[in-house]
């Protein structure tokens, strides 16, 4: 049963953040994950509005997105985003069986 990764950042150096960006996609390969989005202008229907950035992956189970988070390569990369950023949260769930 697929899985996803749910994440937010309040991006504060768009350059910087960047280069984070461009560091990732071999490392979601890497785990069997596809983006799913990666940004983009989100419509908020209900609530405060959400000036963030938004990106879903999916990955084949919970298991390869803790493995995806935990790998050195992207804790590296993470560093990158951490500097360029005031604020993330990252959240995985798992997908549900067709109905």
């Amino acid at each position: 049963m697929p899985a996803y990764a749910v994440l937010t950042v309040r991006v504060d150096d768009p350059n910087t953040y960047n280069e984070y960006a461009s560091r990732t996609p071999p490392i979601v390969d890497k785990y069997g994950g596809k983006f799913l989005t990666r940004g983009g202008e989100v419509d908020t229907i209900e609530g405060e509005p959400f000036n963030d950035r938004l990106v879903i992956l999916e990955f084949p189970s919970k298991q390869a997105i803790h493995d995806f988070f935990s790998d050195p390569e992207y804790q590296a990369a993470a560093e990158i985003r951490k500097g360029a950023s005031s604020e993330a949260r990252i959240l995985a769930i798992n997908g549900v069986s067709a109905l």
